[in-house]
């Protein structure tokens, strides 16, 4: 199957992932989409080289629509022949519809959407005329690619009445050499501080650092949290000046995906796995890359009650719930946690079944057979295992 997958941004892991994904499903993948500014610009993606549309800014969602509406770039994909077109967020889908028109051509187009946008979800003007979009652009696709059922249940059928067939890909870690997953470092927490929580990821959430700086305070060198990833910068006043003003948190940087996966998790007991970005909808909706990478390595989550994340935790019998994400909450809660209970936490995630958290190279075979099928209106959902 020849694929081309239109993307939002070039340099983003999630990306990287899903071109291994197809690859190793024995897709051909052409790559074409954007760079943010602060990029040092695009390179080889996975033997990929890909077609730069332009440039963008992160978190100016009009720019981007902006970009692709007015890109001369385009022109390069319209002599191109695909089977398939996998559009990643909206302004992706709006560019495989401006593709396939342009070209006159009956491509299939996918759409994967793997968050809701706030915009969105707005109730103005701007929201229901960007779900209107949506809606017309959903006409044209044979499939949505999503990553957690409460979208599903929250936004695409009840507010977008989706007809569409729907494959869900959870962000699970990609195995293609199917390691133990159980095969774990434990790290040595006998020494202070006693546990060590991390916050990995794209770090955009004002509140979960001050909640994170309130309650690590509180503990007095019981409990250290250390952050990894990428931070969004336009979200906090002064992120590097507000962790560095803190004594028990520390940035400790990027990180590659899945290179780095098991020295950063294994260097922590407890794993953030709680969002206010977008709280009451999307950062209540999201099953987050952290759970499954925390899980992966044999880690101990931590979710609040309401959230689809929980919800993954309870049913999976795994993890640590909070009713609040309080300071004072974690407070009561981890004073009371001794080393033992933390080991039995521990094992039952280490205990469960691994393809809970991981996809192998049988999953990417069958996530191109899923994309290459004919499919007419149906509304069936498919778990990509």
């Amino acid at each position: 199957m020849n694929v081309l997958y239109l993307v939002h941004d070039l340099a983003d892991s999630a990306v990287r992932k899903r071109i291994k994904m197809l690859k190793a499903g024995n897709a051909t993948v052409s790559v074409a989409g954007f760079v943010r500014e602060q990029s040092s610009g695009a390179v080889d993606i996975e033997g990929c080289q890909p077609i730069v549309l332009g440039t963008t800014r992160d978190g100016k969602f009009g720019d981007r629509v902006l970009k692709v509406l007015f890109s001369r770039s385009v022109t390069q994909l319209h002599n191109q022949k695909y089977d398939v077109i996998i559009a990643r967020n909206l302004e992706m889908l709006a560019l495989a519809r401006r593709v396939t028109f342009s070209s006159r051509s009956a491509t299939r187009i996918v759409y994967e959407c793997l968050d809701i946008h706030r915009i969105m979800l707005n109730q103005g003007t701007l929201g229901k005329f960007a779900r209107a979009v949506e809606r017309w652009l959903l006409r044209s696709t044979s499939m949505l690619i999503t990553s957690s059922p409460a979208y599903l249940t929250n936004y695409f059928k009840p507010k977008q009445q989706l007809t569409k067939p729907v494959l869900l890909v959870e962000n699970k870690v990609l195995d293609l050499e199917q390691n133990d997953a159980t095969a774990v470092t434990e790290r040595n927490s006998s020494a202070a501080p006693a546990w060590r929580i991390g916050w990995f990821g794209i770090l955009r959430c004002r509140k979960s650092l001050a909640i994170l700086s309130a309650f690590s305070r509180m503990m007095d060198g019981k409990v250290q949290v250390v952050l990894r990833g990428k931070p969004a910068y336009q979200e906090f006043d002064n992120f590097d000046a507000e962790v560095a003003a803190e004594p028990y948190l520390s940035f400790e940087g990027a990180y590659k995906s899945p290179e780095d996966l098991k020295s950063i998790y294994e260097d922590v007991d407890f794993i953030w796995a709680i969002d206010f970005f977008e709280e009451g909808l999307n950062s209540s909706w999201l099953l987050p890359n952290r759970i499954y990478e925390g899980c992966r390595y044999g880690r101990v989550p931590i979710a609040v009650n309401g959230t689809e994340t929980a919800n993954f935790l309870k049913n999976s019998a795994i993890g640590l719930t909070v009713k609040e994400a309080t300071p004072e909450v974690l407070r009561d809660i981890f004073s009371q946690i001794t080393p033992l209970d933390a080991d039995k936490l521990k094992q039952r995630v280490q205990q469960s079944d691994p393809r809970k958290f991981t996809f192998t190279k049988a999953s990417c075979s069958s996530l191109v057979g899923e994309i290459s099928k004919e499919r007419t209106g149906s509304a069936q959902i498919t778990i990509l295992e």
